[in-house]
C-alpha cells in the first residue's frame, strides 16, 4: 500500500510530532506509517483523512486488483 501522509504533512509544515499530537498517537506511529512499516487501523486512517480534508483512498492507495473470474 502506498500512502501520501508524509507529503500532506510536510505541505502543512507539520512535524511528525505535531501530526501525532493532532491525531492522539505517538510520533513513532506516524514514522512507521510514513515508512510503510505499519498500516493504520481503519479509525486512525479515517481520522487522518478527515484531518487533511481528503478521502481515505486519496491518502492511502492500494494497488491490489482482484483476479478476473
Amino acid at each position: 500500500m502506498e500512502n501520501h501522509l508524509k507529503r500532506m504533512r510536510e505541505d502543512r509544515g507539520w512535524s511528525q510530532g505535531e501530526l501525532a499530537r493532532r491525531l492522539g498517537v505517538s510520533r513513532q506511529t506516524i514514522n512507521a506509517v510514513e515508512a510503510d512499516k505499519y498500516d493504520p487501523s481503519l479509525p486512525l486512517a479515517l481520522r487522518m483523512a478527515k484531518l487533511f480534508g481528503v478521502n481515505v483512498p486519496e491518502l492511502f492507495v492500494d494497488h491490489w486488483e482482484p483476479e478476473e473470474a
